[in-house]
């Protein structure tokens, strides 16, 4: 281990011994790494309805922010195709399986569902709710498709998933400074 160079001096380009060889290697490695996305968590609030904004998403794995109203629901669906977790950020909710089990979640708390996985929620809070949604595919061919009970599509805007007008708490936000 003595004799290994950092991993930042290597990163640097700093490594005396490096061969043209090496060098190139590198760079043709660099050149097709994708870049990291950065992303800040911020929201406006929501009077009522729901709010969905996707802050990073690589193909494979996104990262949504959600905003409920209190008192907003979806309805009992699964994603058949990836496994997936929400994090209540703030406010409360309470989750519900398709067998009656029911969970109640608060800030810094979640439920993780993998794929196949059936479930609803609905905001317990008066304060709005706010969740990270982390999701990934568990096929590569993935296109996201969620079902209800009966294993109909159930869009995530439709009436039948909850869906209702939203209205803005305007100016009020939550989250990072813009």
């Amino acid at each position: 281990m003595e004799d290994r160079m950092s991993v930042d001096t290597i990163d640097k380009g700093q490594v005396e011994s490096e061969t043209p060889e090496m060098r190139a290697a590198r760079e043709r490695m660099i050149a097709a790494s994708p870049p990291p996305q950065f992303f800040k968590l911020r929201a406006e609030l929501v009077e009522k309805g729901r709010t969905n904004q996707v802050v990073a998403d690589t193909g494979n794995m996104w990262v949504n922010l959600k905003v409920y109203a209190g008192g907003g629901e979806n309805g009992l669906h699964n994603h058949t195709d990836q496994d997936h977790f929400h994090l209540v950020l703030q406010g409360s909710a309470r989750f519900f399986g398709p067998r009656g089990e029911t969970k109640d979640v608060g800030p810094y708390e979640g439920v993780m569902l993998p794929s196949g996985s059936f479930y609803r929620f609905n905001a317990t809070s008066k304060e709005p709710l706010i969740l990270l949604r982390v999701g990934c595919k568990t096929d590569p061919t993935a296109e996201h498709p969620r079902y209800n009970i009966y294993g109909e599509p159930l869009p995530s805007d439709s009436k039948e998933n909850g869906q209702i007008e939203v209205v803005l708490r305007k100016g009020e936000f939550w989250g990072a400074k813009a």
